[in-house]
This record gives structure tokens, sequence and C-alpha cells, in this order.
């Protein structure tokens, strides 16, 4: 059973990806799993509930994700004291695979597609897309460097704007991958590269 409902979730979100949220139907998705409505009404009770399951799945993989790295995996009011450790290392090695994640992985992308798409028709999404892809993003970063700053870790700037300059070629490094095809991963290991040297203090 739950191999089916991975397929469902899955081409559900290919058909969300591809046609955007609104324009899909469950007969749609069933009709792409070569299934009958009842039977996907089975495991999902409603394309809502697909979707909302969707947005459960990323969530939970990006906390998996956090933990994988050594990052923070709430935000900084939910658990303050996460963000007190937080390495260099760790920042860049967990910066350049949120990038593979997003672009490589079919699930992410689908679901970031979904949101770029649909944020100028619903503010559900424009919201989603926000919290996962824009602010969201900045203001964790912020509040990690933050954190770098007041222990003396961190220089070059106020935690906000280091936040946007780390942050900002991320989602246009990604924009490019989608355009042209390639991998910009060495362009965004190069900045992070650059990044940390120019803003971690040296030694006296």
């Amino acid at each position: 059973m739950t191999d089916t409902k991975e397929r469902i979730l899955e081409s559900a979100l290919r058909l969300f990806a591809r046609d955007g949220y609104e324009a899909v139907s469950v007969s749609m998705i069933a009709g792409e799993l070569g299934m009958t409505k009842g039977a996907l009404y089975k495991h999902y009770k409603s394309k809502r509930d697909i979707f909302d399951s969707i947005v459960e799945r990323m969530y939970r993989t990006d906390a998996e994700r956090s933990r994988q790295f050594g990052v923070p995996e709430e935000s900084f009011d939910a658990a303050p004291e996460s963000y007190c450790g937080v390495s260099w290392e760790s920042l860049a090695a967990f910066t350049l695979a949120q990038y593979d994640f997003w672009t490589q992985d079919a699930f992410a992308s689908n679901f970031r597609r979904m949101l770029t798409l649909e944020q100028y028709r619903s503010e559900e999404m424009a919201r989603l897309y926000r919290s996962c892809l824009v602010e969201g993003p900045v203001e964790y970063t912020e509040s990690i460097f933050a954190e770098m700053a007041a222990k003396g870790r961190l220089c070059g700037g106020e935690p906000r704007q280091l936040a946007l300059e780390f942050y900002a070629p991320m989602l246009l490094l990604i924009s490019v991958s989608d355009l042209t095809g390639e991998s910009q991963r060495d362009a965004l290991r190069r900045h992070v590269e650059s990044f940390v040297r120019r803003c971690t203090p040296t030694e006296n």
C-alpha cells in the first residue's frame, strides 16, 4: 500500500508541475496511474489530501536533510539553541546539497516547478513558494549568521545583508540550470567558497 500511495503522490505532483494544481483532476491522476477513481480514493480522500501529503513529505524530507548535514531543523523561534553551533563546513555542504536536491531530485524539482507556476494564481501557493524558496531560506540563513556573528565567527556586514548575498546566487543558478539544462553546481560551489573566505574572521 505504501508503494501505491507514493506512486499516487509522484504522479499527481508531475501533473501539478506540468499543468498546474487547479487544472488537474482526480480523474486525471487516476488515469495517469491506470487505476479507477475509486481505487485512488482508498488511499487519499481528495485532491487536497494528495496535495497536503506532498507538502508534508517535502517538510519531512527537509528535516531529515537538515539532521544529515548538522544544520537546524526548525525555525529560530522554535529551537534557538540549534543555531548556536553551526559550522561553515556544515552550512556549505548543506547549501550544495540543497542545490542538488532542488535540481536533481524528481520529487523536489516538480514541487518547485508547481510552486513557481502556481504562485501567480494562488496566495497559498505564493506563501509556500516564499517559505520554501525565497524568504524562508534567507531568514534561516540570517539566523545562523546572527549566531555566528555573536560568537565572532562572521565578519563583513550585517547578518541580514550577508544572508541575502549568500542565498541569492542559489536561486539564480537554479533558474539558469532550468533554462540551460546544465548544472550550475560548480558556480555555486565557487560562490560559497569565496563567501566563506571573505566572511570568516582572520586570526591575529
